[in-house]
């Protein structure tokens, strides 16, 4: 067994990117605070072909070198939009046909692992600031709520991790 290279892993350019088939799934960032989270979020798009991520509120957007520094190039493959209010996005979103879904811990979450996506359907998974969490009035609009089960002492995951664990789990769900 050894490393593939660069080469190896035939990745396509980012013009490639931006002309392919994407999965059915928006990001939502509402209010993240972290640069380097909105980087993430960038790079983590990029890698499960994201339809758009959108940037509300106070969610910083490129250019900017402590987004760039993370998302090492992905701020130039992801389609994304700033948005000022979390809320008339969801809502926009809704009369778009997607399902909405906070990432979140609310008293009538569904666990991930419980959590049956639909092929065919579009999502938008919304995840909030990294201290106060989605905005309590986005998770009473939203169609349903996301919680990744926890099993220590802490309360949360950061961001970047959420993402990678709840956008992974549903795109393997619709996509594969």
């Amino acid at each position: 067994m050894k490393k593939l290279t660069m080469d190896e892993l035939g990745r396509p350019s980012v013009e490639e990117f931006k002309s392919a088939e994407k999965s059915p799934i928006v990001i939502v960032l509402d209010n993240v605070r972290s640069l380097n989270n909105v980087g993430s979020a960038f790079r983590t798009s990029d890698a499960f072909a994201i339809e758009k991520l959108y940037l509300c509120g106070i969610t910083g957007k490129p250019p900017h070198r402590d987004i760039n520094k993370t998302a090492l190039g992905a701020q130039d493959s992801v389609t994304w939009e700033h948005v000022p209010e979390t809320l008339a996005l969801v809502k926009k979103l809704q009369s778009e046909g997607y399902t909405v879904l906070a990432v979140e811990q609310a008293d009538e979450s569904t666990k991930l692992q419980d959590f049956e996506a639909e092929a065919g359907k579009k999502y938008a998974l919304v995840y909030g600031n990294e201290v106060f969490g989605v905005e309590e009035e986005v998770v009473a609009q939203a169609d349903g709520v996301l919680e990744i089960p926890q099993f220590g002492t802490k309360h949360s995951l950061n961001i970047s991790v959420s993402m990678g664990i709840t956008i992974w789990d549903v795109f393997k769900k619709v996509m594969l």
